[in-house]
């Protein structure tokens, strides 16, 4: 997702997609681990993607950003 529509989330849109994204993870690493992973650069875009939310997250804490 591109950052302007990160922004427009809401707090639990953002807690559940960061919920599923781990969940994928999960899914993505035990892949890895068993040799069935098809696309190994995914596990990069999901955790990328987490850090992005946790990061927009963080800064409505701290009243940085709307």
């Amino acid at each position: 997702m591109k950052p302007n529509e990160l922004s427009r989330l809401t707090s639990d849109e953002i807690d559940k997609k960061v919920k599923d994204l781990k969940g994928e993870l999960f899914n993505l690493r035990f892949q890895a681990a068993t040799g069935q992973l098809e696309n190994p650069m995914r596990i990069r875009e999901v955790r990328r993607s987490i850090a992005q939310l946790k990061t927009v997250q963080r800064l409505r804490e701290l009243g940085l950003d709307a």
